[in-house]
């Protein structure tokens, strides 16, 4: 299934949505091969925002999402959600951390999103080939083994994304916290081809 977002409602915006593309390394300048730096590749980021800087113009735009809904997504650098989901700038507010797991804190996230800043929506979205497939629980023991203190967060790793999904669907339908838990979905983005396909809660 693939989602769309476009809203008829949407003011009319004279806005240049220039993304800077955190995915690949194509969004900075290349170096050549063997050339000796001391850049960081944080620096790099820093030189890159003040080239963006250069050419922006405030857009004037309110805090809250044109499109009242929240996205919460894995955090992993092949998913460009604006691109993938047809969003522009203002549209959305995108909470992302490794899995796209619905944690306290991406409810805290939310909680604020919908209180205080007018969405209704959320949309939840994992991905094919999650890191987080790959790993267990047992990670913390391995940090706690390495550093001696056990990390009080849980990893929140997987074996079956659908049911992740479903799970992290049904957090945040019963969190006391949100006002909206109506139009909750779930889907699985496919890094092999782009699309989205949405994951029944039952």
């Amino acid at each position: 299934m693939t989602l769309f977002f476009r809203s008829h409602s949407r003011p009319t915006r004279h806005v240049t949505s220039t993304v800077m593309g955190m995915t690949t390394s194509a969004s900075v300048p290349a170096r050549p091969e063997g050339a000796i730096t001391d850049d960081t590749v944080t620096d790099r980021l820093v030189e890159a925002n003040e080239r963006y800087a250069a050419a922006f113009s405030d857009p004037g735009m309110d805090a809250r999402p044109v499109l009242h809904v929240a996205v919460v997504a894995c955090m992993d650098a092949r998913l460009d959600l604006h691109a993938a989901l047809g969003l522009e700038l203002g549209d959305c507010h995108t909470i992302r951390n490794a899995g796209g797991v619905v944690t306290d804190d991406v409810i805290r996230s939310l909680t604020i999103s919908q209180r205080k800043l007018g969405t209704r929506s959320v949309v939840l979205i994992h991905h094919t080939g999650c890191g987080l497939e790959a790993i267990t629980e047992d990670f913390r023991t391995e940090l706690e083994m390495e550093v001696g203190q056990r990390p009080a967060w849980a990893v929140e790793a997987f074996r079956d994304v659908d049911q992740d999904v479903r799970q992290s669907m049904q957090r945040v339908r019963t969190s006391p916290f949100l006002l909206h838990a109506d139009d909750v979905r779930g889907f699985v983005f496919d890094v092999k081809t782009g699309l989205l396909r949405e994951v029944d809660p039952a």
